[in-house]
């Protein structure tokens, strides 16, 4: 009877021990892969978190030195002309070797996903603006064939910005999901 008892125990045990090491494992699986660095910075944005680091996973895979062919740099991939243009703005003091400091960048990343949105109210639209250009996706959205209301795109002509957006909408699923 004993021994019954006893085996139960250890059973249970190692049952317990093969389920904290998944979860931990899920944890550490998740921070490696969908982290969120600058949590408060991006929360203070007032834009959705989900979406936020959804971009930043698409623009730069959270690499703070990264830097496109076109200049875009940091995090968020900002072209230095359009982070000057959003400090100038927002009253920020612009430094461009600060556009590779994460939260610099998020800063000005964020006031300028916000500026796209209260030009683009529509997330895909001012997710476009964000990959192809706010000058471009204006132009689309008084074209009749790419838009036939001119808020929605129902054609995005750039196979580069449709996929963008593809992408940025699946990593924000993600976060969703995993936070």
């Amino acid at each position: 009877m004993m021994r019954k008892w006893f085996r139960k125990i250890i059973i249970l045990a190692v049952a317990g021990l093969c389920v904290g090491a998944a979860v931990g494992s899920f944890f550490t699986f998740r921070a490696a892969l969908y982290p969120r660095p600058y949590l408060k910075t991006v929360q203070s944005s007032g834009i959705d978190i989900s979406l936020i680091y959804a971009v930043v996973k698409a623009e730069s895979g959270f690499n703070e030195s990264a830097k496109s062919r076109a200049g875009a740099v940091g995090l968020m991939q900002l072209m230095p002309s359009t982070a000057e243009f959003i400090c100038r703005t927002e009253g920020i003091v612009f430094e461009v070797d600060r556009l590779y400091e994460g939260e610099y960048n998020i800063i000005i990343g964020t006031k300028y996903l916000n500026y796209l949105f209260k030009r683009f109210p529509v997330r895909q639209t001012a997710l476009a603006a964000y990959n192809a250009g706010e000058g471009i996706v204006a132009n689309w959205l008084k074209t009749q064939s790419y838009s036939t209301d001119g808020k929605n795109l129902n054609i995005i002509p750039y196979p580069e910005t449709e996929a963008y957006v593809k992408k940025v909408e699946k990593f924000r699923k993600i976060y969703d999901f995993f936070y």
